[in-house]
């Protein structure tokens, strides 16, 4: 991963500007450029009865207006040297806007703050946070508060790829975290979750007597396989944890036990449908940790 360009999603209707700030943090230590982002759209100046001449004047002179303020919010960041360049859009899909900016800009990472959406709001509306989730291609900073928690960031592997998940993502993601961990002076940890099939779920009286060697022939194979993982990269064993239990469980609890101020897990792109009534691991754990994720696809794909 390099370091070099960072496009941040501004929200105008929020006063806080967390993955602003957080962007800058990490400009500050790498010298990346910034490139910020904010999306216009009032449903009044949509199908309105009024001529579209003046339709189009009127979202043109919003964006204009927006672009100054924006210009004039960031000024004091020019002043102390970092590289900033301002767009202000006019959409009415917002991720849509923000995937073609990507696409265009093909930056390092993009950041973008989070605010609370209740399961009923992401069934319901389209909420832009859980559609980049799915289909940004790059590097995804989602950014919980202001000030970060903690010093230290955790990655979430799975290295038996019980999700469907490709192996190359699990070195993905240890090589982004040390890229993270060298640039911004951070500590790292590594977390890999197991839960054998819970004995409630074996009805046949034959499997069930089997279950304790069941149990520890899969901790055996997860250990295996987390070890074999962690042995091909400049690990230290007192940094790798295997946790047992549902990763949407223990992961959150480790990162509030350690004050960890950035989880980063990968995701990967599946149906409409399924993403809709199950859901991602990642989005699962965006609802249940309270600092900072980061959020990577195989091979940058979408």
């Amino acid at each position: 991963m390099q370091l070099q360009r960072l496009l941040v999603v501004i929200d105008a209707e929020h006063q806080q500007q967390p993955a602003l700030q957080r962007a800058v943090e990490v400009a500050r230590e790498t010298g990346a450029e910034l490139h910020l982002l904010q999306i216009e759209y009032h449903p009044s100046l949509e199908g309105s009865l009024l001529d579209s001449r003046l339709l189009n004047r009127a979202r043109e002179a919003i964006v204009r207006q927006s672009c100054e303020h924006l210009r004039t919010r960031v000024a004091h960041l020019s002043d102390e040297g970092f590289q900033i360049e301002v767009d202000v859009r006019w959409s009415k899909r917002r991720h849509e806007e923000i995937l073609a900016r990507v696409a265009a800009l093909q930056p390092d990472i993009l950041f973008k703050s989070t605010h609370p959406s209740s399961t009923l709001r992401r069934l319901l509306f389209s909420d832009t946070s859980w559609q980049l989730i799915r289909r940004c291609p790059i590097p995804l900073w989602l950014v919980h508060d202001t000030e970060p928690r903690g010093q230290s960031l955790c990655v979430a592997l799975d290295p038996l790829h019980s999700a469907d998940k490709p192996a190359a993502l699990d070195h993905q993601l240890i090589l982004t975290s040390q890229t993270l961990q060298a640039a911004l002076g951070l500590h790292a940890e590594y977390l890999h979750a197991q839960a054998p099939l819970p004995r409630s779920l074996l009805f046949d009286a034959e499997v069930a007597q089997e279950y304790e060697d069941y149990v520890t022939q899969c901790s055996r194979e997860h250990r295996e396989a987390f070890d074999k993982l962690i042995a091909q990269h400049a690990i230290d064993r007192a940094q790798a944890h295997l946790l047992d239990g549902f990763a949407e469980e223990v992961i959150p609890r480790f990162v509030r036990e350690h004050n960890i101020g950035l989880l980063v897990m990968g995701a990967i792109a599946r149906g409409h449908l399924d993403s809709l009534l199950i859901g991602h691991t990642a989005e699962r754990m965006l609802e249940r940790v309270e600092c900072d994720l980061l959020v990577i696809k195989p091979d940058g794909k979408g």
